[in-house]
This record gives structure tokens, sequence and C-alpha cells, in this order.
């Protein structure tokens, strides 16, 4: 684990943006448990979350169209929390950083650390404007 005075400018570039932190399991299952639309950032200290995955999910919070509610777990800080999302992203082999979007607690996007590896910070914002009007948007309730 890395000390906290030096990841919480990471977690801060989510959080500042309306992204709530889910710091244990219980706050994870709250907002996937809950009726509707939810992101799930799995934030990391790597190069492509710093310069790739937070800036995109940045400016896909900022779309007219979004999830009901959007949190981050922190990968290798807060194990209960980033393990309990994790459960939720069924098929999927954990990866940090990534992106889960449930509706009504089932996973209905994934983007994982293979595809943010290979992606600018827009082409991320782009792929998840797009998951947030299919998936999120009135008409997809």
């Amino acid at each position: 684990m890395y000390p906290e005075m030096m990841i919480a400018p990471m977690r801060q570039e989510l959080t500042s943006a309306g992204i709530a932190e889910a710091r244990t399991a219980q706050e994870v299952e709250a907002a996937v448990n809950a009726k509707g639309t939810v992101m799930v950032v799995v934030n990391s200290v790597c190069g492509c979350a710093a310069g790739r995955m937070r800036p995109g999910v940045r400016a896909a919070a900022r779309h007219s169209v979004r999830p009901e509610r959007m949190i981050t777990v922190f990968a290798g800080q807060d194990k209960e929390a980033t393990d309990a999302a994790r459960a939720h992203f069924t098929g999927y082999a954990p990866s940090s950083p990534s992106i889960g979007i449930l509706r009504d607690g089932q996973l209905v996007f994934m983007m994982q650390r293979s595809e943010i590896e290979m992606a600018s910070p827009e082409m991320i914002a782009s792929a998840l404007a797009r998951a947030f009007e299919k998936h999120c948007a009135m008409e997809a309730k």
C-alpha cells in the first residue's frame, strides 16, 4: 500500500468530478444494488490510470447523459471495496484500472486495463459517453 498522502491527489482527480469514493464493501454494495445505473471506476496508481483513464472518466462525467450514481474504489488501497466492486464484474478477470457500468445490479458495460492502455483520454470519454447513452438514458430504464 502507498502512503495516503501520495495517492490523495489521484483520488481527488475523480472525486472533484463528482464521482463518490467507496472505501468499504458496504458502500460499494449500496451503490451497486440500488435501482438504476452506476458507473464503478477502479482507480490505480499506474501510468495508464493517470494519463488515460482518469482524464477520460473526468471528461465523460461532464456528458449530458450520465449514470445515476458514479463511484470509485482504489485498487491496492481499499481492498475490501475493490474486491466488492470486482465481484460484480462477472466474466472479467480483475484489472486495474477498469470501469464498469451496472444497471439494476447487472453489468452492462466493461472497459478493462487492456482497452484503457491502448486508448487516449478522448477515446475513453467517447466510449463511456456512448455507453451512458445506451445504458443510462431515460429510455433505457
